[in-house]
């Protein structure tokens, strides 16, 4: 006669009993910074960088016009949409004390650093009064001056260049901070990651930027990163990241506050990630078809970061005839950019042999 089943003992699975008893993961004890707080600006400064945005916006604008009529050649990347990020962040930074290097879509940063809009627009032009004497063109100005280190061409290369920015302000003790910008497709490039890893080692004094305009030209962002919590990238360095709205000026300089404060009292490099927008395509010959009209509306319509402001503006008691006359100004002000770089001369030819490094290596 068979034995009746005798009832089975259910036992936990290794991993799971291993699991039950091991002890939970330590708190990290890695200092970070504070979550940074929205900037609570006076009317005036409210009313300063909404003439900033005001201004990149119609000087990209006017960009766009004369690159269409043939007065602008080569590549041209605009930065509309985008312009809460630069001024945010630079009116938190000491012109001609701290270095600022950036992109190939970098008229908006040299407006947000004071920079002459006829100089940047002879230098879109190719005139001998542009700021790089019209032949650096779009993608390639600089000034000492101002501490602006271009416009770079090449992808993900001013992240190095601005690395040895940092350097060179904790070599020579001079207080300043480098700014490093760069978007979301440069954020998977190599040398970015060989930067970080130096820039956290010998704790130099640089806020590394990602543009995060969700287009790595012409390519989505969640189908080229597989992290695409980009804030997250410095971790594996111990380099604190902070995630902003880049479409909200006020969030932004407060995220600019929080980050400069972090780098000047000597705590190594921080990353911020700018989530913002582009309403152009990549370039000036990019038709832009791999997002719909409505979705460009739509950012346009919910996040415009001009609109956002004057909004508040309103709100602060500015009136409708004090923002239409500021309108007006600026819009002069780029009008005369343009007409200077149109009437101003091309180089000569000579011109071609000053500022160039030949010799024998």
């Amino acid at each position: 006669m068979a034995k009746a089943a005798q009832p089975r003992t259910r036992k936990a699975p290794a991993a799971a009993a291993r699991k039950a008893a091991a002890p939970a993961a330590p708190a990290s004890n890695r200092e970070r910074p504070a979550e940074p707080v929205r900037y609570t600006a006076s009317k005036q400064e409210m009313l300063d960088f909404y003439s900033q945005m005001l201004l990149i916006r119609r000087f990209e604008e006017k960009a766009g016009q004369l690159y269409g009529l043939g007065l602008i050649g080569g590549f041209c990347h605009l930065y509309i949409g985008q312009e809460a990020v630069a001024v945010g962040l630079q009116s938190a930074l000491e012109v001609g004390k701290d270095s600022v290097i950036t992109g190939y879509r970098d008229h908006g940063h040299m407006l947000a650093y004071g920079i002459d809009p006829k100089v940047i627009m002879a230098e879109l032009t190719g005139r001998e009064a542009g700021i790089s004497r019209g032949k650096g063109g779009s993608m390639h100005m600089f000034s000492v001056e101002h501490k602006f280190y271009g416009g770079h061409g090449i992808v993900g290369a001013q992240v190095s260049l601005g690395t040895g920015l940092a350097f060179k302000h904790k070599y020579a003790g001079d207080g300043g901070v480098a700014m490093a910008y760069f978007g979301d497709g440069a954020a998977n490039q190599g040398q970015v990651y060989e930067s970080f890893n130096m820039a956290e080692l010998w704790k130099l004094p640089i806020i590394f930027v990602i543009e995060n305009n969700q287009y790595a030209m012409g390519t989505s962002v969640n189908r080229a990163s597989s992290e695409d919590q980009l804030y997250r990238r410095g971790e594996s360095f111990r380099i604190p990241g902070l995630q902003v709205d880049g479409m909200d000026v006020l969030a932004v300089r407060g995220a600019a506050e929080e980050a400069v404060a972090w780098v000047r009292a000597g705590k190594g490099p921080i990353l911020l990630e700018l989530k913002t927008y582009r309403y152009r395509g990549h370039s000036m010959s990019d038709p832009a078809k791999y997002r719909s009209r409505e979705e460009v509306q739509a950012v346009r319509d919910k996040s415009d970061p001009i609109e956002h402001l004057k909004k508040e503006l309103e709100a602060a008691g500015v009136s409708e005839d004090e923002l239409k006359q500021l309108e007006k100004d600026i819009r002069k002000t780029v009008q005369d950019a343009a007409d200077f770089a149109e009437e101003a001369p091309e180089p000569d030819l000579p011109e071609l042999y000053t500022d160039v490094l030949v010799g024998q290596y």
